[in-house]
């Protein structure tokens, strides 16, 4: 059934409380996205990265939450803010960093920089660059699982200015038509690049326009990642027992602009303000803290420890080679001149 107009996002409340081991894990997860975002502007701005990148920071609980409900069998499509999915996925921190400096040892050899992170040995299908691109190929990978009898389901993640798009229409309609194992995540940051969600959207409501397509939609606060596990829990168990596509909405906000290249004109910095005090990772440590599961030497430990890995990832991908040039027509395909 779909969610009915008023009910209540799911929250952290909804969810059993985790025990402590599990809680350290999501908020290692959620470190390491941020602090391998934060190393790369510095490594932006030194111009040591080249490209479009377009930072995850303040999204951090959507990737970690919803990738425990997942199991390696299943898939992930993602877009072109996916630093967060392939790391929380399992792809090596040397190869995310060395396709960031565009070296063959990246997952993608040095061909797809930071918006094409890709690795079919982790079903990890991108890292697109298209806003909407990556629904059509969920549909067709969850449509292969179904007609192969295969108990898995296809994570498809998408923004808010994804629900503008006539493939996300066509999709979700195609998904509940064939009745399909996809778990839709929309990341609603209230933002489509630099248009506000209400300026482009009569209906701001997206699980509930999604919930017109005939399958399960629910709102889910996005800034706590136990909430966002359970939610995905609860809606990947039910596609995986052939349920059918869900919806999850998953509110969240970026706290950097949409690309490094972006002035960020079009928002109040009150509003980035506000939004901060709901920061995942903070909201997490605090609840730990309070709780005495989490103490200031464990938490230094753990940066430490994160601190050395993406060092060490740096200097693996500065000494990595680049391609050859007599390499640059590989994998490219091409009819036979005349």
């Amino acid at each position: 059934m779909s969610r009915a107009a008023g009910e209540a996002v799911i929250t952290a409340g909804d969810a059993a409380t985790p025990d402590p081991g599990h809680m350290k894990e999501l908020l290692r997860q959620m470190l390491l996205i941020r602090r391998f975002e934060e190393k790369c502007v510095e490594l932006y701005s030194a111009a040591e990265i080249r490209g479009f990148v377009h930072l995850y920071i303040g999204e951090e609980a959507v990737a970690v939450g919803v990738n425990q409900a997942l199991t390696p069998d299943d898939a992930i499509v993602s877009t072109y803010r996916e630093h967060g999915h392939a790391l929380v996925r399992g792809l090596p921190l040397d190869s995310v960093m060395g396709e960031m400096y565009g070296k063959t040892t990246g997952c993608s050899r040095g061909r797809g920089g930071s918006m094409h992170l890709f690795d079919v040995s982790r079903r990890f299908y991108g890292g697109n660059a298209i806003v909407g691109g990556g629904l059509p190929l969920a549909i067709g990978i969850a449509l292969a699982d179904r007609m192969r009898g295969r108990e898995r389901v296809t994570a498809c993640f998408f923004g808010d200015g994804a629900v503008s798009e006539g493939e996300f229409h066509e999709c979700l309609n195609l998904a509940a038509l064939w009745d399909l194992p996809v778990l839709f995540c929309c990341e609603n940051n209230y933002y489509a690049m630099g248009t506000a969600l209400a300026r482009a959207q009569v209906q701001t409501d997206l699980a509930l326009r999604a919930g017109t397509y005939g399958m399960p939609a629910w709102p889910v606060d996005g800034m706590d990642v136990l909430a966002v596990e359970h939610a995905a829990r609860r809606a990947a168990e039910a596609v995986r027992a052939g349920g059918g596509p869900h919806f999850l909405e998953l509110r969240t906000y970026r706290f950097r602009a949409h690309s490094m290249y972006d002035p960020e004109l079009y928002r109040d910095k009150t509003e980035v303000e506000q939004w901060r005090r709901r920061d995942p990772i903070e909201m997490l440590t605090r609840r730990m803290r309070d709780a005495g599961e989490l103490t200031d030497d464990e938490l230094a430990a753990m940066e430490d420890k994160l601190t050395g890995e993406i060092e060490a990832s740096i200097a693996a991908a500065r000494a990595a080679p680049s391609e050859p040039v007599e390499d640059l027509t590989t994998f490219v395909y091409s009819p036979e001149s005349s």
